[in-house]
């Protein structure tokens, strides 16, 4: 249970699905017993975009509504755009926890901190500081994953998962070295579990689809066919065998160990 003081936590909710997302007004309902929320999020679709940051335009923020009437932000941005603007113009106090999420689909493996979103968001939100979330939600149809508004996916689970969460970083802080958790909840589960992970090497293997313009000229589509088998232990294998979430601390401190490069160089 929450103390009383922690009725006064402010939780910035974020992601990259855009803010007409089912998935965002999910995260809003399965926290906002926790604190005051705020949601600022991209007006678009911004699946794939990872950490980046729009610094040749304008950025326009709009006071919009989500699907469910509650109020809200739409930024002309990305992921990151959104959090910047959230904490350092729209919130009056440096917020307690940001949550991105919950994404359509799942964010698995070493490859999804640079090219996820939902990963960029929460990453940026660690870099101020922030204690952050990352959530995503496994789904079984591919055609839903990048789309732009409502989805018809249960998010039950995923709430009650996300609350837990979000409960325990908002009574005991992010552990000594952690800077913000990456959660995967499977799409069809037996019971509450989560389970600790460390990232798998990748959720999928790049798949390259080259087809022919009607001028005879080649075009690509960057496609990936899902990793069937990483190693134990890893985000990747639980969530996919074991039907588990998985939980994943991470650290901003990319830096392998120094001594790695003694007598490497002159």
């Amino acid at each position: 249970m929450l103390n009383y003081i922690d009725a006064f936590m402010r939780i910035v909710i974020t992601n990259d699905d855009g803010v007409n997302s089912s998935g965002i007004i999910a995260a809003k309902k399965a926290v906002e017993s926790l604190g005051k929320i705020d949601v600022v999020a991209p007006a678009t679709q911004q699946s794939g975009i990872g950490h980046a940051l729009t610094l040749f335009e304008p950025i326009r923020v709009t006071a919009t509504n989500l699907m469910d009437g509650s109020a809200a932000y739409s930024v002309s941005g990305t992921p990151t755009d959104a959090v910047i603007i959230g904490i350092f113009e729209i919130v009056e106090e440096k917020p307690d926890l940001l949550i991105s999420g919950i994404n359509i689909g799942e964010n698995l493996g070493m490859s999804e901190l640079t090219t996820s979103g939902t990963i960029g968001a929460a990453m940026e939100a660690a870099v101020h500081g922030i204690p952050a979330l990352s959530v995503s939600l496994q789904v079984t149809r591919g055609d839903i994953k990048f789309h732009d508004g409502h989805v018809d996916v249960d998010f039950s689970h995923a709430q009650k998962i996300t609350k837990k969460v979000a409960e325990n970083i908002l009574n005991k802080g992010l552990p000594n070295g952690v800077d913000f958790l990456n959660l995967n909840i499977p799409a069809s589960h037996k019971d509450n579990k989560i389970k600790i992970t460390r990232l798998g090497k990748r959720m999928y293997n790049i798949h390259i689809k080259k087809r022919l313009d009607p001028r005879g000229r080649p075009y690509y589509w960057i496609d990936g066919d899902p990793v069937e088998n990483d190693t134990k232990n890893t985000d990747v294998h639980i969530l996919k065998t074991e039907n588990i979430a998985t939980l994943t601390p991470i650290s901003l401190d990319c830096t392998s160990p120094l001594d790695s490069m003694e007598g490497w160089i002159d």
